[in-house]
């Protein structure tokens, strides 16, 4: 039988041909297929931090952005629910509420509170300018300020389906959490495609978290006791067991983020100071701004000077409301309320944390009174080399 010898010129192009032809399907086909490497169009936000930080403040330097849906601690629902259980084991029951919020699932809530009828059921729904607004609520505008005692009154009643509504207008969902210890939990977020996901990393001296802490002893005894796993037993902390677990927490995120870091975190850790903030404001504020890809409005910054000169650094029962205050004061009252016994135990419990997040240790009464001798100390040039702003020193 006769063999048909075809030249190797002609093999090569037909080859040749062949891919090309291939190639091309390949990228018309392509086209209309979704591209996992895009980036969702929603940016998301996670406000990393710890009871008694100034978290709440920093959420609602976002709450009232008129870009932003935001929610304070919704994972609030999965340890309340869930109270006989330990910090570290409720962990990813937090993470993937975290994840729906995020993505405007709020079916989530069904686990946690299945008789849901109304935004009020929703934990601290009302610091939300975003369910306090138009669709959530029809009472205020996006570019309003909003108070929680006035949205209380006048949005309550909306039905609970005005969340996921809301959420799915929002180019911008913020989240603040304080129940998160470990930042590698945080991984499977950071590498999902379906999210945009960034985190602001929220630190403040332990000392003064220990003073404000002393002033909502009850309210944290149940969350306490979840940190220290005793099976639903409440905990005042008076040993401070609660702030070593917390500043060992610090230690473990900021180490994570910044010692050796996976590449996906590259340009999505930011770690702020609570006492620099207070100090400058509209650069700090700028700095997160920019970093989240948002813009500061004339309203907002009015609104910000105001509620950070008040007169005073505010009242008992106010430790958990925004008021305007004299925040430089609330940073340094601890010097002048604590004694000097528990400064040395709390500098003893979360020396660490004290030395690795920028403030110094006092050795004396004198030291710790002397509001003179500051003891937040320069950030460090290898610290913050993700920032998006740089800061005048």
């Amino acid at each position: 039988m006769a063999r048909i010898r075809i030249p190797s010129t002609i093999v090569i192009l037909f080859v040749t041909v062949q891919t090309g032809f291939l190639l091309f399907m390949y990228a018309r086909y392509s086209s209309f297929m979704p591209r996992s490497e895009e980036k969702p169009s929603q940016v998301h936000i996670l406000i990393l931090s710890s009871w008694r930080s100034g978290s709440s403040f920093v959420g609602q330097l976002f709450s009232q952005h008129p870009s932003v849906f935001y929610l304070m601690e919704p994972a609030w629902h999965v340890w309340v629910t869930m109270y006989q259980n330990s910090a570290k084991v409720l962990h990813m029951a937090v993470r993937d509420l975290v994840r729906s919020v995020f993505l405007c699932d709020m079916s989530v809530f069904d686990a946690y509170m299945p008789w849901k009828r109304n935004l009020s059921d929703l934990f601290q729904w009302a610091v939300s300018r975003a369910l306090c607004s138009a669709p959530a609520c029809d009472s205020f505008q996006r570019t309003d300020i909003t108070s929680e005692m006035a949205c209380k009154t006048l949005c309550g009643r909306y039905p609970f389906s005005k969340v996921e509504e809301a959420c799915k207008t929002y180019r911008h969902v913020v989240i603040k959490e304080v129940r998160f210890f470990d930042l590698k939990v945080l991984y499977p977020l950071l590498t999902d495609p379906s999210l945009n996901l960034k985190i602001i990393h929220l630190v403040r001296d332990p000392r003064a978290v220990v003073k404000s802490r002393e002033q909502s002893v009850k309210a944290l005894a149940r969350d306490n006791g979840i940190v220290l796993s005793t099976n639903g037993t409440k905990v005042e902390d008076s040993k401070y067991k609660v702030m070593e677990e917390i500043c060992r927490s610090h230690v473990q995120i900021y180490e994570t983020a910044t010692l050796k870091p996976p590449n996906f975190l590259k340009d999505r850790y930011l770690m702020i100071r609570f006492e620099d903030l207070v100090r400058d404001p509209l650069s700090q504020i700028s700095e997160m701004y920019k970093f989240a890809d948002l813009s500061l409005t004339p309203t907002l910054k009015s609104w910000i000077y105001n509620i950070t000169h008040g007169q005073g650094p505010g009242k008992k029962k106010e430790a958990f409301k925004i008021t305007s205050r004299d925040a430089v004061s609330v940073s340094q009252a601890w010097r002048n309320v604590l004694s000097f016994q528990k400064i040395k135990k709390i500098q003893e419990v979360c020396k660490g944390a004290i030395n690795m997040l920028g403030y110094q240790l006092v050795d004396s009464e004198k030291e710790q009174r002397d509001l003179s001798l500051d003891l937040v100390l320069p950030r460090r040039q290898n610290q913050f080399s993700w920032s998006s702003f740089n800061p005048k020193h």
